[in-house]
């Protein structure tokens, strides 16, 4: 089955950062996919690594509004 891909976040030099979800495998992880210049290789970084990863950047503040609205309109259990 494909990957479910969704854009977190593109900074202003053209790195980009998607939050992917493999059905098969159940994983969900952070894809880095750096600017051309820079010439970079795509990485794949589990959630807790990522948010883990030094001072929040706007690629964090993005992933934690994501996951903050998970929550919104739920009615407590």
């Amino acid at each position: 089955m494909a990957l479910h891909t969704r854009q977190l976040y593109e900074s202003a030099n053209g790195d980009r950062w998607y939050l992917v979800s493999d059905p098969d495998s159940e994983r969900v992880f952070v894809k880095h996919q750096p600017n051309r210049p820079s010439g970079g290789q795509t990485t794949e970084i589990e959630i807790g690594s990522f948010l883990n990863r030094g001072p929040r950047s706007p690629e964090h503040r993005e992933l934690l509004r994501l996951i903050g609205t998970l929550a919104e309109g739920a009615s407590d259990a």
